[in-house]
């Protein structure tokens, strides 16, 4: 099979996301994730940029990846000097780096206004700083900037700058659409005007941003029409709406188009990567993301679930495993016991019709009373577990207090007491936290922690309140949805009573129990 190549900007164009800050430690890891997952090119940002950056281009330096190749990235040289006196070309050069990626303009609206230089000097700074590179051994990659809108603008310059790059040794000529207005007809019709022109000259490649929501399929545009590098970053992070989304672009390129990306093992690693990406980067991660999010392959009751238990292809465009995610029957009041027992098979659970029978009666009070099990397939599952016989508790809960009290000057203070029997010994223990939840879950942690140690790798990371009759003002019924990771699996908790710590309790023991259940 053809081979299309990944090169992953995250620690660089990634970084320009809003809330995005990393370590330098945990960007190290974000390498190593990305070169398990058999990403080809990682590119690790400007190694001399700031003291962040030189720190982590000298770990790497001493403990390169595997499999992945290191990229640098910086810009064509200065416009009033050589190539061989820029300063930032120097330490790109001397950087141990071996594939260095240069940006340069190829729209004259930024030649003329940007960099402010005539359309013959930027074509000789695109040629001498890659020919530097080349000559430094170097195996230089150009991002021609703005490409498409250059290239809507003025296709003869536009391709006069992406020939420049390639007549100078470029090994990879990638055309960027940075400000990501561009529609996949015209991306596919520009590469394919670049692919004629140079003639077999350098490879081209594709980098589309998502503030149109074609990133993806612009950047499937580009290689049907004969790119054969993609950059981008998982889970789509990046400036503004984002970078191309390598989590959904390489299952499409491997599973839809037939090219050669990464391994079978690898791709099933897909979504444990892109959830373990989202906790370093400290992103809440999107159920509804392709391939790799927690509805990805989720069904609700009816003709879907029915249609599924009968052959999945029926209503999945894949399987699931392929990938590393796994399939959802979403439960609601509308379910029967058909939809049960297949949520308890997939499960791993056996329900008799008497079971499946309670458990949809069971379902139907609990929605009624302000349930919703489809946001919270984790409380779902542990219905099911308990219907069957198949519950097993962390621990027996004898009582919980919960004080907040406030001081003089503003100062609000919350004290959580709990105590819980587990396997016959008593523990009492109390924490403080920034809220009734946060002491309640310390507390708890405290308490049980020691029998159950994964209780360290579980992390909240979202809680969501909604009152759901509002006629009855501070008396209503409230709702509580908490998500829940280990790292490598997410879901999603509830709990409902008219006493918002009571829900919160609810939905906390759920998330914690949930995670010790056989699955």
């Amino acid at each position: 099979m053809e081979q299309v190549k990944l090169y992953d900007t995250t620690l660089r164009d990634g970084m320009g996301g809003h809330g995005m800050s990393l370590s330098v430690g945990e960007k190290l890891k974000v390498v190593q994730a990305l070169d398990a997952l058999g990403v080809h090119f990682v590119e690790a940002g400007f190694p001399s940029s700031n003291p962040k950056e030189a720190e982590l281009f000298e770990l790497l330096a001493e403990q390169e990846p595997e499999q992945a190749t290191i990229a640098a990235f910086g810009m064509t040289r200065r416009r009033d000097r050589r190539a061989e006196d820029d300063e930032a070309l120097a330490v790109l050069a001397s950087c141990f780096a071996p594939v260095v990626c240069l940006v340069g303009k190829s729209w004259r609206l930024h030649v003329d206004k940007v960099i402010k230089v005539s359309a013959e000097e930027n074509l000789a700074m695109i040629g001498d700083s890659l020919a530097f590179l080349r000559e430094q051994g170097k195996r230089p990659v150009f991002d021609a900037e703005h490409f498409f809108d250059g290239y809507r603008d003025d296709p003869a310059y536009a391709l006069e700058c992406a020939r420049a790059a390639a007549d100078a040794g470029a090994e990879n000529v990638t055309l960027c659409d940075t400000n990501g207005g561009s529609l996949p007809g015209f991306v596919a019709e520009a590469t394919a005007a670049v692919i004629a022109d140079l003639g077999g000259g350098a490879e081209v490649g594709i980098h589309t941003h998502n503030d149109a929501e074609c990133a993806v399929a612009n950047s499937l545009a580009a290689v049907e029409a004969g790119a054969r590098l993609v950059q981008g970053c998982v889970n789509g992070y990046g400036e503004r709406c984002g970078n191309a989304n390598l989590t959904s672009i390489l299952p499409a390129l491997q599973l839809k188009m037939g090219f050669e990306v990464v391994s079978g093992e690898q791709l099933a690693s897909l979504t444990a990567t892109s959830h373990y990406l989202d906790e370093l980067c400290n992103m809440t991660p999107n159920p509804d993301r392709a391939y790799v999010g927690r509805n990805a392959f989720a069904h609700k009751a009816g003709m879907h679930a029915a249609g599924v238990a009968t052959d999945a292809s029926t209503f999945e465009h894949l399987d699931p495993a392929l990938v590393g995610n796994e399939r959802d029957i979403l439960a609601s009041e509308l379910s029967g016991k058909a939809t049960i027992r297949s949520a308890a098979e997939h499960a791993g659970l056996e329900l008799d019709d008497a079971a499946a029978a309670r458990a949809v009666e069971r379902l139907k009070e609990r929605e009624h009373a302000g349930y919703h099990y489809e946001a919270a397939q984790a409380s779902f599952a542990l219905l099911l577990r308990r219907e069957a016989g198949a519950y097993e508790p962390l621990f027996e809960l004898e009582g919980f207090r919960v004080t907040t009290e406030k001081r003089r000057g503003g100062r609000v203070e919350t004290e959580a007491t709990i105590k819980v029997e587990v396997d016959g010994e008593r523990y009492v223990e109390v924490a403080e936290g920034n809220g009734p939840v946060n002491a309640l879950d310390k507390a708890l942690r405290a308490a049980i922690g020691a029998r159950h140690p994964h209780l360290a790798d579980i992390e909240l990371t979202n809680y969501k309140v909604r009152i759901l009759d509002e006629a009855h003002g501070t008396g209503a019924v409230t709702r509580v949805l908490l998500d829940s990771t280990d790292g490598q699996h997410e879901w999603g908790t509830i709990g409902v009573s008219e006493n918002i710590i009571e829900a919160s309790w609810e939905a906390l023991v759920d998330s914690l129990a949930y995670a010790f259940q056989p699955r």
